[in-house]
């Protein structure tokens, strides 16, 4: 009932969406519109049956948003370093102490970090209580400002999702 409902939804969205706007790929629409269908079921569900996901499913989309907001200003660094002459990358390895305790959390937080342009996670260490990161653009003594990035960033939202 679920599935079915989702592909109605996924087929009126884009029935809908390619009469007003001609020119748009079906392939693409068509998957953005499952993908929007089933966030409408899940948030249904959610809000009849158990709050608790709900809220849940705003904060994966709040990380989400996060990271692209994140991705957008790490491009922009790396692209205009590539295009200027002038060098202006400041590499570092940064110790980051972890609130994150579990494998899944830790993991998250090393993926995230590692998609995001000019940084790269490189190692947990044994306790699983450190994380070593490679940060390209670090000011001159300026790691702790990278480790209060991270943890008030990426962190702060992977827990809020795997703790609610």
């Amino acid at each position: 009932m679920i599935i079915l409902l989702n592909i109605l939804l996924a087929v009126l969205m884009t029935w809908f969406t390619s009469a007003i706007y001609p020119g748009i790929p079906t392939t693409g629409l068509w998957m953005i519109s499952l993908f929007a269908g089933w966030m409408v079921v899940f948030w249904l569900l959610s809000v009849f049956y158990n709050r608790k996901a709900f809220f849940k499913l705003l904060r994966i989309v709040v990380l989400i948003l996060y990271y692209f907001k994140e991705l957008i200003i790490a491009s922009v660094k790396v692209a205009y370093d590539v295009l200027t002459p002038k060098d202006h990358m400041r590499p570092a390895i940064v110790a980051v102490p972890l609130d994150a305790k579990t494998d899944l959390e830790i993991t998250l937080l090393a993926n995230f970090i590692t998609l995001t342009p000019g940084t790269l996670a490189i190692d947990v260490s044994e306790d699983k209580k450190t994380l070593y990161i490679h940060e390209v653009y670090v000011k001159s003594g300026d790691l702790e400002q990278v480790r209060k990035d991270i943890k008030d960033g990426f962190e702060k939202k992977i827990l809020n999702i795997t703790r609610m």
